[in-house]
């Protein structure tokens, strides 16, 4: 018996409340290979954690919170301190999901030891289950040096958001013959080297294809072929509350749509008097 921390949400305080801890695995992770999809979707805040989790087997804090939670240009400049608050929060408000949160760019790439360091920091920090960590035969030393050490690793190849300076941008991946044949034996580098799982974003779908094929590990895609053993989205994507998104986001609702009526509607009450009413004040008992 484990205790989290859940949110009761007509008080808006976070209450101890203890429950079973009856999460997703790491080995439950990799048995799904070739089996049903595994779903994951990218959370940042307790409330959102607690909305998911019945539906995701995976929570990815994202290093995606720098844009979507900070209004950063790009990934680069989250911290580790940004990883660690929001990780702790997604698993405060979870029980049943894995979370695993990503490692931010500069935290691990300089040597294996520099990335278990912030590797396990990041796992006291937070309780997570694992971390993320971006490239491929290049970091394999490191996620065999980590995995060794009873650090779960999720890799993620191809569209690497942390390499766009290198990149030029957040093109899709995998256009040429060479880059294809790099982002397939990344891939495969990786997951020799002891990852759990491999993200897979942004590129051609055959490459997709032939990884999820050639790997004993799940493939998550994201802009990458629905082959994969599971998917992930930025959940905000997902949701509508972006006017611009990626090309491989479905947009499964307007958000932003129903969140500036609502608001408009608040806004029109507040200058009319309207709000607050009888019902949202106290009065003295007669």
């Amino acid at each position: 018996m484990s205790t989290t921390f859940t949110i009761d949400s007509s008080t808006s305080r976070a209450t101890p409340v203890a429950t079973p801890m009856k999460r997703v695995t790491v080995p439950a992770v990799r048995q799904r290979k070739g089996k049903e999809p595994l779903v994951m979707l990218t959370a940042y805040t307790v409330r959102m954690a607690q909305i998911l989790d019945p539906h995701c087997d995976m929570l990815l804090v994202g290093d995606s919170l720098g844009q979507v939670i900070y209004g950063l240009p790009s990934t680069v400049p989250v911290t580790l301190d940004m990883m660690a608050a929001h990780g702790a929060a997604v698993v405060r408000g979870s029980y049943h999901a894995m979370v695993i949160v990503d490692m931010p760019f500069g935290s691990y790439e300089a040597s294996p030891e520099k990335a278990f360091e912030s590797a396990a920091w990041l796992l006291k920090q937070t309780g997570a289950a694992a971390v993320k960590l971006e490239g491929g035969a290049a970091m394999a030393p490191t996620v065999s040096f980590l995995s060794e050490r009873g650090i779960p690793v999720m890799a993620h190849v191809g569209l690497t958001p942390q390499a766009v300076n290198a990149l030029g941008g957040y093109g899709a991946r995998g256009r040429s013959e060479a880059e294809a044949k790099k982002i397939i034996g990344d891939a495969q580098a990786v997951a020799a080297a002891g990852a759990f799982s491999i993200v897979i974003e942004g590129v051609m779908e055959p490459i997709a294809v032939e990884i999820t094929r050639s790997v004993a590990i799940p493939t998550i895609g994201i802009g990458a072929s629905a082959e994969c053993d599971g998917q992930v989205l930025v959940t905000e994507d997902m949701l509508g509350m972006f006017e611009r998104v990626p090309k491989f986001v479905k947009r499964y609702g307007d958000m932003a749509g129903y969140i500036g009526e609502r608001a408009a509607s608040y806004a029109d009450e507040v200058r009319q008097r309207a709000f607050p009413g009888a019902d949202q004040i106290y009065v003295p008992k007669s």
